[in-house]
C-alpha cells in the first residue's frame, strides 16, 4: 500500500513537472526563447529519469515489463513519446514537433495518472505473463509510438502548406521545418511502423493459438488491428509505388491517426483478445 502511494504522489510530481516544460516549450514556441527551450528540455529529462526509475522499480516489484495493462501500456506509450521528443529536440532541432508531442505525451500521462483504477488489472496481468504476449505489446505500442509522430509530422506539414498558401510570411514559419523534409519524415516513421506492427499482429495471433483458442476470429481486436495495417500499408503504397505526396498524403497520414485512437482506445474495451480494463 505504501509502494502505491508513494507512485502516485511521484506521478503527480511528473505531471506538474511535464506541465512546467510544456509551458517553457509553449514560450519558445511563441518567442524563439532558447534559454526557456533549454530549461524546457532539462525538466523533461527529469520526467524521463523518474518515469524510468517507476519502470524499473515497478519491474523490480512484479517481476514483469509493465505493459500487460491498459494502465501500464499508456504508461509505457507516455515514455516512449518523451524518449522520441528529447532525442528529436537534441538532434533534430524542429521546436514545433517537439512541442506537439509532448501535448501528446502530456494526455497519456494525464490519463495514465488520473483514471481510476481497478484491482482485476493486476490480477489479469499476471494471468497473461508470456513472453510471447511480453514482445507483441511492446512492439505494437513502439509502432503506436512511430505512427503518433508521423501524424504531429503532418500535421505540421498542412499547417506550413495553408501558411505557404495564404502568403503568411512569420518567424513562425521558418520553425516549422521543409515541407519536404517533413513528409520524408513522415514517411519514414511509418515505414518503421508499419513492418513493427506486423511482427506485433503475427505474434498476438501465435499467443491468440496457443492462450485464446476459443477467441473468435472476428473478434473486434484482430479486425482492427488488420485494418490499421491496411491502412498504413496502403500509405507507403501510395507513396512509393504511386509517387503521391503533398497535402492528399498528409491528410491521409492524419486520418489514418484516427484508426490508431480508435484501436487503442476503443476497441481495445471490446475485445475479448485483450483483457485490458480502464
Amino acid at each position: 500500500m505504501a509502494f502505491v502511494h508513494g507512485m502516485t504522489r511521484l506521478h503527480e510530481l511528473m505531471i506538474l513537472l511535464y506541465a512546467v516544460s510544456i509551458l517553457l516549450y509553449f514560450i519558445d514556441f511563441l518567442h524563439r526563447n532558447r534559454k526557456a527551450n533549454s530549461f524546457a528540455f532539462w525538466t523533461l529529462a527529469i520526467v524521463w529519469v523518474l518515469q524510468t526509475i517507476f519502470l524499473f522499480l515497478y519491474m523490480f516489484k512484479t517481476g514483469r515489463f509493465p505493459v500487460l495493462t491498459i494502465f501500464e501500456g499508456l504508461y509505457f506509450y507516455a515514455w516512449v513519446l518523451i524518449t522520441f521528443s528529447l532525442l528529436i529536440n537534441r538532434f533534430l532541432r524542429m521546436d514545433f514537433l517537439v512541442f506537439f508531442t509532448n501535448i501528446l505525451g502530456f494526455a497519456i500521462m494525464a490519463i495514465h495518472t488520473f483514471a481510476p483504477m481497478q484491482m482485476q488489472s493486476d490480477a489479469m496481468a499476471e494471468r497473461l505473463v508470456s513472453e510471447l504476449l511480453l514482445i507483441h505489446i511492446i512492439m505494437a505500442l513502439l509502432s503506436y509510438g512511430a505512427f503518433s509522430l508521423s501524424f504531429i509530422f503532418s500535421l505540421l506539414y498542412l499547417l506550413e502548406y495553408r501558411l505557404l498558401k495564404e502568403k503568411k510570411w512569420s518567424q513562425w514559419l521558418w520553425r516549422i521545418g521543409d515541407l519536404t523534409k517533413l513528409e520524408q519524415l513522415s514517411y519514414i516513421l511509418n515505414a518503421i511502423g508499419v513492418p513493427m506492427l506486423l511482427l506485433s499482429l503475427i505474434l498476438g495471433l501465435q499467443w491468440k493459438f496457443t492462450k485464446l483458442p476459443n477467441v473468435e476470429w472476428y473478434d473486434p481486436k484482430i479486425i482492427s488491428s488488420f485494418i490499421l495495417l491496411i491502412v498504413y500499408s496502403m500509405f507507403l503504397y501510395f507513396k512509393v509505388r504511386k509517387n503521391k505526396q503533398g497535402k492528399a498524403l498528409a491528410l491521409f497520414n492524419t486520418a489514418a491517426f484516427l484508426i490508431v485512437l480508435i484501436n487503442f482506445f476503443l476497441v481495445s474495451r471490446l475485445s475479448a483478445f485483450h483483457f485490458w480494463y480502464m
